[in-house]
């Protein structure tokens, strides 16, 4: 399928890895023009040398989303580079504090907060007048904590419900300009991210890792149907459809990539 984003301009956050990464190589393929971001720039750099795109169609800027300074620094190194962007994938994001609520303090929400929904409202606020120009696309990742909280990790599951509403909201304010705004809400994703959360649980259990990531499906997710990891391919996929001209009738949206993980419709 033709997507309909050839010569568009991309940026994604949270692109040294992951499905941000993967999300990269997805719009890359289908002649998009993209700028990365995260926070550590030699990562980037790496992240940009495998993305291995044409001449100028790959730039790796570091920012950080918890401070609005970076991410103006960020905006002129972009707009110097390729221009206005016309796509915003906001894949930055952490874990952030885990335990049981009772054990969790101000600070931990804090730190969580700060990155996983200040962070996207910092990212959209800076990045919106480039969307604002009459053709649009601003994609969050969210997660299936959103709409199935689960009790060792609540201050994640309140920042990525706060993005889910932060992504209607904004769709709603700004769908007639041409700005399409969505969510995916990805479940357990071969990441980083989810590497470290299997490395932490097999060590705590004595076993290894494969053995971990089974007890985890069986025990913490036993609505996930595929009875695996996703991969970040998988939720790239659906990224860029949603980031193209196919999905010019898509607004408001969240769009579950959870092999099932969600046990509500």
């Amino acid at each position: 399928m033709e997507l309909g984003i050839r010569g568009k301009r991309a940026l994604i956050t949270g692109a040294d890895s992951g499905i941000g990464w993967s999300t990269a190589k997805a719009l890359l393929a289908e002649g998009a023009t993209v700028v990365i971001t995260d926070l550590d720039q030699e990562r980037l750099d790496e992240a940009a040398r495998r993305l291995a795109g044409p001449s100028g169609s790959v730039h790796a800027f570091a920012a950080d989303v918890t401070d609005t300074s970076s991410l103006a620094r960020l905006h002129e190194q972009t707009a110097d580079a390729v221009g206005p962007v016309d796509i915003v994938v906001h894949a930055a994001g952490v874990t952030g504090a885990q335990g049981s609520f009772d054990e969790i303090d101000d600070q931990g929400w804090r730190e969580t907060i700060e990155t996983d929904l200040l962070g996207a409202v910092r990212v959209a606020r800076e990045f919106l007048p480039d969307l604002r120009r009459g053709w649009g696309r601003l994609v969050f990742l969210c997660s299936e904590d959103a709409v199935q909280p689960y009790a060792n990790e609540l201050p994640y599951c309140a920042a990525k419900a706060g993005v889910l509403a932060l992504s209607k909201g904004l769709s709603r304010a700004y769908a007639t300009e041409g700005l399409l705004v969505n969510a995916v809400s990805p479940a357990f994703i071969h990441t980083p991210m989810t590497d470290a959360m299997m490395q932490h649980r097999a060590e705590k259990l004595g076993t290894s890792i494969e053995d971990a990531i089974a007890s985890f499906l069986r025990e913490e997710r036993p609505f996930l149907e595929l009875n695996r990891r996703g991969e970040p391919d998988e939720v790239a996929s659906v990224i860029a459809f949603l980031c193209s001209d196919a999905a010019s009738f898509v607004v408001g949206s969240n769009y579950r990539v959870d092999g099932g993980s969600v046990a509500t419709i």
